[in-house]
């Protein structure tokens, strides 16, 4: 056993002074895994509310598969949030390998929530059919809409040149392709031209005090480029919205809990539902917000949904509710074990 230097609650304290943002774990070294701060400098006032982030399924084809329950379990631990979140962001990877009755099992379990849902792609999502049976279900994968004073965003950032015609593959060879977290065959992935022109035309008349959240399956920043965690054309992006105040980025796809600040735009990850990724050997910017090291006897570990609680200034608290508590070191007079 260590001794803790700080309460909880003094942990707490220091996330809230700490700045542009902490991880609350952090701050001693030992991970608590539960909150983050976002803390925005400027920006437009907001009418306060809450969202929640479920992210990465990926839900195979096979009747009650485990990931089917992790599934339902994330959408009953909202449905159970007090208060309500006003909606939902899925931040793609419904599918693990893009098939319609993936996509079809998925939108089954996500209608039982008990709010509205909003939704981007993945790649396990979108490569088998190049997203049909993805929009055929879920609707236009670009959109924004506006929610008591922020302005919320979302782009699809898996897309690649066409590796597969040149090759020959056919669309199940191409989906495997995607599915390889270290492929070096397809390239980066990005939001490619169009969606670009389409994310300035919609920002072009909101105001610099308008605050920002914008929705990516992948980092909108070179986290670690090998295993595609990184948006290609991400710094266009930033030079977009860079004219705001404060804009806020959440993201799936690395399965892990993740901040990054760079410039005006603060980055979250989002935990799966499915599995957890290792951290890659890469050095984390402060706070360096590792999550412990899931404990590979408890299937669920190092996995949950997060709730962002924005405040009237724009700040963000957001709470990773793991579905194991393991996330959290078990803490008894002042130690920790």
């Amino acid at each position: 056993m260590s001794e803790v230097n700080q309460s909880r609650r003094e942990f707490l304290a220091f996330s809230g002074k700490a700045g542009v943002a902490t991880l609350v774990a952090q701050a001693a070294g030992i991970n608590l895994g539960i909150v983050d701060v976002v803390k925005a400098e400027a920006g437009g006032k907001v009418d306060p509310f809450r969202f929640a982030i479920i992210s990465d399924a990926h839900l195979y084809s096979m009747d009650d598969h485990k990931f089917d329950q992790q599934l339902i379990d994330a959408v009953n631990k909202v449905n159970n949030m007090e208060p309500m979140p006003d909606f939902v962001m899925f931040g793609g990877d419904v599918a693990q390998n893009g098939t319609e009755d993936q996509l079809v099992k998925g939108k089954e379990i996500l209608s039982r929530l008990k709010m509205p849902m909003k939704i981007i792609p993945g790649e396990h999502d979108w490569y088998l059919d190049m997203g049909e049976a993805w929009r055929g279900l879920f609707g236009d994968e670009t959109w924004s809409f506006d929610h008591k004073g922020v302005h919320f965003v979302g782009l699809n950032s898996i897309l690649v040149e066409d590796f597969w015609t040149p090759a020959g593959l056919s669309p199940k060879e191409r989906m495997t392709v995607m599915e390889m977290l270290e492929s070096p065959i397809p390239g980066p992935w990005g939001v490619h031209e169009q969606q670009l022109e389409w994310l300035a035309k919609d920002v072009k008349d909101l105001a610099p005090s308008t605050p920002i959240v914008i929705f990516t399956h992948s980092p909108l920043w070179d986290y670690y480029p090998r295993w595609n965690f990184q948006t290609s054309d991400a710094p266009e992006i930033r030079e977009i919205l860079a004219k705001f105040d404060n804009v806020m980025s959440y993201h799936g796809h690395v399965h892990q809990t993740l901040f990054n600040r760079i410039g005006n735009m603060s980055s979250v990850a989002a935990m799966s539902t499915s599995w957890p990724w290792p951290y890659p050997p890469v050095e984390l910017a402060y706070p360096e917000t590792r999550m412990n090291r899931a404990d590979p006897s408890i299937a669920t570990d190092g996995q949950g949904v997060q709730v962002i609680d924005l405040s009237e200034s724009f700040e963000g608290l957001v709470q990773y509710k793991p579905f194991e508590d393991s996330l959290t070191p078990f803490m008894q007079d002042g130690f920790t074990v």
